[in-house]
């Protein structure tokens, strides 16, 4: 199956981060990265009292299910250090399952 996955970061080296979030998906289990956009610096939207974040997207070929994917997309962001405080915090890592066909 396909899956789009956005990458998002604003914390401790944002664009070290989103690259090291792709490397992570594409080492997943049955999981291949067939591509990825550029990095995109974007203002953050919601709780504006933060960093500016860097953004891509990922498309993987993955053989996971959606729900052991998105199960697998929290841990990669729990390992950066992501914690959720309150809704658009700061992140170290966000991963955000787009679309799975």
């Amino acid at each position: 199956m396909d899956a789009y996955v956005a990458l998002g970061s604003n914390l401790e080296d944002p664009a070290r981060q989103v690259l090291t979030g792709l490397s992570a998906l594409g080492a997943l289990p049955g999981t291949r990265l067939v591509a990825n956009s550029s990095l995109y610096r974007t203002a953050p939207v919601g709780y504006r009292d933060q960093p500016d974040f860097v953004n891509a997207v990922a498309m993987l070929r993955t053989t996971l299910e959606p729900r052991a994917l998105l199960d697998a997309l929290l841990a990669i962001e729990r390992a950066r250090g992501r914690v959720r405080k309150f809704v658009n915090a700061p992140r170290t890592l966000d991963l955000d399952l787009l679309l799975y066909s």
